[in-house]
């Protein structure tokens, strides 16, 4: 059976070991902190790979997302061709006042134009400076890592495996046929 008041002991042995320690205290604009690899700070914008197919915008919860575009037209690639339109990037801005950081929107890009940055100073003083535009968020995309290193012993992806096995067939063929010339050469040289 347990002593009455053992749990009250025990409780004051923990706070008067905590208050007989030295604090750490982290001097944070001096020394900035050591962050996971793989930090969720701020969202970064990869201009380039943007189509402006709007998905990130629709998807988001908080409807965070500004996106203005305008359609372009593009000349015939070959001559007799027609000529194709495609959107033009006018305007991508986040506001960060209502962003909830659940980054649905990095995952459904399906061009890859969105990712975490672990970038986290940007406080504002005033609460409508929060929405950044898209030269900021370009600004942030330097700070994107690189993302970590496949494993070695995983599987080849499918894709390199075609791509690898459709590369060797092309160079067999042209090895074949640079033999063939070849023989072909020696030939016409042989009956001279």
């Amino acid at each position: 059976m347990p002593i009455p008041g053992s749990g009250l002991a025990k409780g004051l042995a923990v706070t008067l070991r905590t208050m007989t320690r030295r604090s750490v205290t982290a001097q944070y604009p001096d020394v900035q902190p050591e962050l996971p690899p793989r930090t969720r700070g701020v969202i970064g914008l990869f201009e380039e790979n943007c189509t402006v197919c709007m998905l990130c915008a629709r998807e988001c919860p908080d409807w965070c997302i500004y996106i203005d575009s305008h359609k372009e037209t593009v000349p015939a690639a070959t001559p007799g061709g027609r000529e194709r339109s495609r959107n033009v990037l006018d305007r991508f801005a986040i506001d960060f006042a209502l962003c909830m950081y659940c980054g649905i929107c990095i995952e459904v890009c399906p061009f890859d134009a969105l990712f975490w940055s672990p970038e986290f100073e940007y406080a504002e003083t005033d609460i409508h400076d929060l929405t950044h535009e898209r030269d900021k968020l370009r600004e942030w995309m330097w700070t994107v890592p690189e993302p970590p290193a496949l494993d070695a012993a995983a599987e080849e992806p499918k894709e390199i495996a075609a791509a690898r096995k459709t590369a060797e067939k092309l160079a067999a063929q042209q090895a074949q046929a640079e033999a063939e010339a070849q023989a072909q050469t020696q030939e016409k040289e042989g009956e001279a």
